[in-house]
């Protein structure tokens, strides 16, 4: 009788755990090591004033089909409101795509956009439309701003649409900005399906939306899930691998930790040693969230409201998870992480008094930096595949090879596409 596998996951975010509820679904339980307390990784859940809240801000597009997929088959996908792309920047800019087939909704979008001249326009669908022409394939990689600069791009489409987008999705300022990877994130938005370009909003803390229903999931199809287990290194002899800790031999392992401690974790792994180099040489961006809690709820047109002219890049409007819950969130580096915690908050304060009418007194505020968010996503970034030189061990994360920055989107398929091979090593090996 063939023995099942040994299998492991080296941390419980939304790659480790995507990797481990696909893996469940084949039939093939695993164990989940996670050294905090609660799952989720960088998007997870907190709690503050008795309320559930996330450590920051995720929105979804309906072209993340793979975290979608992932959310219908743990029965969540009722927990994410769609709504046709609307980018209301008051009173400056707005820009909504109308429920019309693709392109004809980005080029009505566009011709209806508010803030906007004709020139600005124009320039956008040149851009657009020229990006289309090459597949969304840049002869060589450089940094956004100087891609924007080549396409003519105006100083009204840089500051109201380019960097919005950019910092919501890339993380990373525009004049560091991988130009290939931002064509990446048009194409499989503003360049595809109308329904692809869809906003996806949580109505539920990010625990709740996900990692709670994955534990329950992995945990009923035999695997299990170890709680403030910190695994430090991998290491292999004749038997297989073992982790720092324990007594127990893996026939696979899935490292789906922070690439800040994946150089670490492979020390003891010659075979490694180009991953941990690479990984070693990444740079990292901060992600800023201000959690304001308001006397009166905001009742805002749209849940999510673009900011200008401050330190707050997006407001939430998070009723959802409580009565006059709002929250602010300031993507990548800037001067804003040189102020004091009640200047950053007055400047929001000013801005919020621009955008929301009559704005409810403020009662409370907690802020949230993770210094190190996300990967910064530069022009020529060398990532690591999901399988490597070492039989047996691999890497899940949204920092390895993808076309995408570091989203929910690549941490789900990097997760999927970890469990995928361990499967297909099964299938080889019996």
């Amino acid at each position: 009788m063939t023995q099942p596998s040994r299998i492991a996951v080296i941390g419980g975010g939304w790659a480790g755990l995507a990797c481990a509820v696909e893996l469940a679904d084949q039939g093939l339980p695993a164990t989940v090591f996670e050294a905090a307390k609660h799952l989720g990784g960088r998007a997870r859940r907190l709690d503050w004033q008795g309320m559930a809240i996330d450590n920051g801000q995720h929105i979804l597009i309906g072209a993340y089909r793979e975290t979608l997929r992932l959310l219908t088959r743990l029965g969540q996908d009722d927990l994410l409101e769609r709504r046709p792309f609307v980018f209301d920047q008051p009173p400056a800019f707005r820009l909504a795509l109308p429920r019309l087939p693709a392109p004809l909704h980005v080029a009505l979008g566009l011709l209806a956009a508010r803030g906007l001249s004709w020139r600005d326009k124009w320039a956008a669908a040149r851009f657009i439309e020229a990006l289309k022409h090459q597949g969304y394939r840049l002869p060589g990689d450089c940094s956004l701003s100087e891609l924007l600069d080549r396409h003519g791009q105006t100083e009204a489409l840089r500051r109201h649409l380019w960097e919005p987008i950019c910092l919501a999705a890339l993380n990373t300022p525009m004049a560091q900005a991988s130009a290939q990877i931002f064509c990446n994130v048009l194409r499989d938005s503003l360049g595809a399906g109308r329904a692809d370009s869809d906003l996806l909003l949580p109505r539920a803390d990010l625990g709740r939306l996900m990692p709670d229903a994955a534990a329950a999931f992995i945990r009923a199809r035999g695997g299990r899930i170890e709680l403030g287990q910190r695994i430090d290194a991998v290491t292999h002899d004749a038997l297989g691998l073992r982790l720092s800790g324990r007594d127990a031999v893996f026939d696979h392992v899935v490292c789906a930790s922070h690439p800040a401690q994946l150089p670490g974790m492979l020390a003891h792994l010659p075979e490694l040693a180009p991953v941990a180099r690479l990984v070693a040489g990444f740079g990292y961006q901060p992600i800023l969230t201000l959690w304001l809690s308001f006397e009166l709820d905001l009742e805002l047109a749209v849940p999510m409201l673009g900011l200008d002219r401050g330190p707050g890049q997006w407001l939430f409007d998070r009723g959802d998870i409580g009565p006059g819950l709002a929250s602010v969130v300031i993507s990548a580096e800037g001067p804003h992480l040189s102020m004091g915690k009640q200047a950053l908050l007055d400047a929001v304060l000013g801005q919020l008094r621009r955008a929301v009418p009559a704005l409810p007194d403020l009662r409370d505020a907690l802020l949230i930096a993770e210094k190190r968010a996300t990967f910064a996503a530069v022009p020529n970034m060398q990532r690591p595949d999901n399988a490597t030189a070492l039989p047996g061990l691999y890497l899940a994360g949204d920092y390895t090879r993808s076309d995408y920055p570091a989203t929910l989107e690549g941490a789900v398929r990097s997760g999927i596409a970890c469990a995928r091979l361990i499967r297909e090593q099964i299938e080889t090996t019996r």
